[in-house]
Formats: structure tokens, sequence, C-alpha cells
């Protein structure tokens, strides 16, 4: 698996120009072009202090060498959950390592889209209705309600090897520091890939969208087959910290059998 690392900055105004990258309005979330990070942001503030550059990691396989094994049932007894804790995991969790309490930031991821990098070509797409738009008994409401996805892909998309994932998030009146997430997939719980991407600083109110670049290991003929005969047997833990704290905890589960 390898554990090379290519980092981009990305900035949030759209105004601003770098000799690396560029935010001008008719670069901004070119999803179908060749350009591998996108980014925007907004902010209510008239007199907004100037934004910090936001940097992604591309394609970045986690090394977990020198970090000590954890269990779930570890983690659970800490008070605070640190990507080094999370980054221990030999498995899939079988529950979430923290509660929507915790997102005190008030992160809303809106939008979501996955897309072959090498095509352009849409894999997946969701977006959430806007909030007024949001209808159901607020007696029913489930917590844990948009913490979960179901993927479901054709075999096809097991042959990949570099996938854009885009997505659009919201935050709330306060800033974030050091926002951070680690997403590890398994097969029966073995680790299959472990990916680690920083969004860096986000300003309070902002509307913020981001390309994550995965790049995927080869899978041996053998490991595809069993991942297709056993749809959502694949799975993923998706862990976001903030300030190295654990602040949300989403998952999945992944088909490839689609159309077969």
């Amino acid at each position: 698996m390898s554990s090379a690392c290519r980092e981009a900055p990305v900035c949030e105004d759209p105004s601003c120009t770098s000799d690396k990258t560029s935010c001008a309005p008719n670069n901004i979330s070119r999803r179908s072009s060749g350009n591998s990070y996108s980014c925007d942001g907004s902010q209510s503030n008239q007199n907004p202090k100037p934004p910090t550059a936001m940097r992604v990691k591309t394609g970045c396989n986690s090394t977990d060498v020198g970090v000590l094994v954890t269990t779930e049932e570890e983690l659970r007894r800490n008070a605070i959950i640190t990507p080094e804790d999370v980054l221990g995991l030999q498995k899939i969790t079988a529950n979430y390592l923290c509660g929507p309490e915790e997102n005190v930031h008030s992160i809303d991821f809106t939008r979501f889209r996955i897309r072959d990098m090498e095509t352009g070509t849409i894999l997946f797409e969701i977006a959430k209705p806007p909030i007024n738009e949001r209808t159901g008994d607020k007696r029913d409401f489930d917590p844990n309600a948009g913490r979960f996805v179901r993927y479901q892909f054709t075999p096809a998309f097991l042959h990949l090897r570099q996938v854009g994932a885009t997505v659009e998030f919201t935050v709330g009146d306060l800033p974030i520091n050091n926002f951070r997430m680690i997403e590890r997939h398994y097969f029966r719980e073995k680790l299959l890939k472990s990916f680690d991407f920083e969004f860096g600083f986000c300003i309070p109110s902002s509307k913020n969208t981001c390309e994550h670049i995965y790049e995927f290991p080869p899978l041996s003929e053998e490991t595809m087959r069993e991942m297709i005969l056993h749809p959502y047997e694949t799975q993923s833990d998706s862990f976001y910290f903030v300030d190295n704290k654990l602040v949300m905890h989403n998952k999945a589960d992944y088909s490839y059998s689609g159309g077969a």
C-alpha cells in the first residue's frame, strides 16, 4: 500500500490567486475537468478576516507505522478521541464513537458527488434539501440520521485507480481550526485502505466545497471477486477531527454487484 501523499493549497476566497493555484470564479468547482481541487467560501460578516488557505491531502494512504493498536472498547473509555487513536483500530467499528452533540461547530454536509478522475463520469451524487424544505415530525427525529450511507456500484468501480469526491459543507458561528478527516475502509474486518485529508481552517458561517482525490491501491482478483459476491461486507468509518479531537463519525457500506 502506497504511503505517498501530495499536497496542494486551495484558497477559500474566489478573488485570490497564487502561483500554484487559482480560485478565480471560472475555476471554482469544475467537477468534470482535470482540476483536482476546488473550493469556495462565503461569510455573512461584511468585514471578514482574510481567509487562511485550505489544504487537502490527495490520495494519501495513512500509514500505521508506530501507531499503537487500539480497540473500540478502549476508545469508548477515553474522554477525547484523537487521530492516533482511530489509526490504531484494526476493524470496522460496531457503533459510533461520538454522539451528534459533539458537533459543536455545526458542520453540515449538504452535497456529495463521486466522479472517475480519468473520464470525468459522475458515479454518484446526493444532496440534502434546504433546511426550510426538510420535513418530518421532530418527535420521530433520529439523531443518527445522515450519519450512514449505503453505496451501490458496478464491479467496474473496483478497477478504478483514482476517484474524486466533491463535498459541500457549511459551518456554524465558530471558526474551525485544523479540520481533518480520516477514512478507513475494510472488507470482512481486513483493512483495505486508510485515507487522511486535511481541510485546514474554515471561516465562521461559511459554505465550503472541496474535492478529495482517492488513489486506490490495486486489489487482487480474488479480493475483488469476494467483494462482488458479498455486497455490503465492504465498510468504512469516516472520522472528523477539529484540533485533534473527534467531533463527527459517519459510516458507510458498499456493494459492487450492481448490474452483475
